[in-house]
């Protein structure tokens, strides 16, 4: 098992397809440009877990500076295929997250998991988080 930070516009397309287990929203068409602009605008990254030249998981993340947290990791994106799941990988992820964490001076690792992934939920559980908040939304039409 590998974990390859995930850059050029081929790597990206690379991740498309588990990325969409978790966005199921996602246009393939769209999906390099828009990846592309939130690495420009918003500092974006991504790494995936690759197995033969496989993509297995693929995480989305930036970094960040809040007044009630200092520096933090902040993570968009987790998602293991479901075909590889219970495999190590999303643990492999989750520790490789926190090392470069640790590494850019960051207080604490941040995620928000739809309240429907209940699966997901248990690992995050079982890998030492907690819920520690409330996530608000309005969508402004």
């Amino acid at each position: 098992m590998q974990i390859q930070q995930i850059e050029s516009a081929a790597e990206i397309a690379s991740t498309f397809a588990v990325m969409r287990e978790l966005r199921p929203g996602l246009v393939e068409a769209e999906y390099v440009a828009r990846i592309q602009r939130m690495i420009q605008r918003d500092g974006y990254q991504m790494a995936a877990v690759v197995v033969e030249g496989q993509v297995q998981a693929v995480v989305g993340y930036r970094f960040m500076e809040m007044l009630y947290a200092g520096m933090l990791l902040y993570v968009d994106d987790l998602i293991t295929s479901a075909s590889q799941r219970s495999s190590g990988h999303g643990k492999a992820l989750l520790d490789w997250l926190k090392a470069e964490a640790k590494a850019q001076g960051c207080n604490e690792l941040h995620l928000d998991s739809g309240v429907q992934r209940e699966q997901a939920h248990k690992f995050y559980f079982r890998e030492g988080l907690t819920i520690s908040a409330y996530h608000f939304r309005i969508a402004l039409d």
